[in-house]
């Protein structure tokens, strides 16, 4: 049994010529390999193909209508008049991709969002924080997509036409240009704006090549993490036949007198002496905001493993501000160079010898 090419394409047996333009377009664009990677999209591509090959032509789709599939590609007798059998024999050549391009008018629109260059331009608008669920809308800084000029008001993007041609070289993106940027424990506490001046070759309209400064304004939110990424697309030089690099910043954090970073978690450390260490001793630690706190060890003794936690008192978790982390204060007890004999001996009477 043949092919039912208005199921195939959805539409009645007395669907006007626009009717299957529109139908074609809808399934061609949903079912494009380069778009929709379910296992049954290139099958069900060229099948909408060939029914958009026949359904639109008048004299296929004739011969279609009355001795079917068979009959269309010369497998029934009787057809033409006066009883005499038709010469007229078709074949649908099985490239989708070409039925696709003379429709839409490019080689393959596709291209434009899949391919190596449109790839670029669009992960741009994606890098920005826009998630584009129809691409034809899209009217980016590389130029606007344009409706209309072909059957059924089908598209053709002005900006892409350069790569209409399989045989035409495409761009190559060069890599990253990458950037520490090193921010206080402060700067990560409170958050902060940063703003990084770079000079950068351009491309004139008229082929020449000038130097512009730019500022890029770098917003580092409360929290982040040293290694964190900010990325500004395509801010590199422009060269002939490449696509500028992206620069990248990476956020680091620099040394602080005072503090240690551990995560969200912030340590410091304090020294005592022994003695402190022993017997007692308040301590003052320092806090990010600059408040002084207060500890008193005066019931207990300090060991080299001994650690204060102070919660809430470290940075805000990256993905939850509302939410700190802690202070940690840790002791680095000063032993003395030397103990004299008599000192030695009222130690000894003292300290347990039990070391355990």
């Amino acid at each position: 049994m043949g092919k039912d090419f208005y199921k195939i394409l959805g539409v009645s047996k007395t669907a006007t010529d626009d009717e299957i333009k529109k139908a074609y377009r809808k399934l061609a664009l949903k079912y494009h390999p380069d778009k929709n990677k379910s296992p049954q999209a290139e099958e069900r591509f060229k099948e909408v193909a060939e029914a958009y090959e026949v359904l639109s032509d008048k004299k296929k789709r004739d011969v279609y209508d009355q001795y079917g599939e068979e009959g269309l590609k010369g497998g029934a007798g009787g057809m033409g008049g006066g009883g005499g059998q038709s010469q007229f024999q078709y074949n649908f050549h099985g490239d989708p991709r070409a039925t696709f391009a003379q429709f839409f008018g490019t080689n393959d629109p596709f291209s434009v969002f899949f391919g190596s260059d449109g790839g670029n331009i669009f992960h741009q608008e994606m890098s920005s924080g826009g998630m584009m669920d129809d691409p034809f809308g899209f009217d980016g800084r590389g130029g606007g997509v344009q409706m209309g000029g072909f059957p059924g008001g089908a598209f053709r993007s002005q900006s892409f036409n350069v790569h209409g041609s399989p045989q035409r070289k495409q761009k190559v993106q060069d890599p990253p240009i990458e950037h520490d940027l090193y921010v206080t424990l402060e700067d990560v506490n409170t958050g902060c704006q940063k703003k990084m001046k770079i000079s950068k070759m351009v491309m004139g309209q008229d082929g020449s090549a000038r130097k512009e400064e730019k500022i890029l304004n770098i917003n580092v939110k409360p929290g982040w993490k040293s290694g964190t990424k900010i990325t500004f697309p395509r801010e590199g030089d422009q060269v002939p036949g490449k696509v500028p690099a992206d620069i990248v910043f990476i956020i680091r954090d620099k040394p602080h007198p005072h503090f240690k970073r551990e995560g969200s978690d912030i340590k410091y450390t304090a020294k005592v002496s022994l003695r402190q260490a022993l017997c007692g001793t308040v301590v003052k630690v320092p806090t990010l905001s600059g408040e002084l706190l207060t500890i008193s060890t005066a019931n207990e003794v300090i060991k080299p493993h001994t650690v204060k936690r102070l919660q809430n008192r470290g940075l805000p978790f990256p993905k939850e501000p509302n939410r700190r982390g802690d202070l940690l204060v840790t002791f680095d007890i000063r032993f003395p160079d030397t103990v004299d004999a008599s000192t030695k001996e009222i130690l000894s009477d003292l300290l347990p010898m039990d070391a355990s």
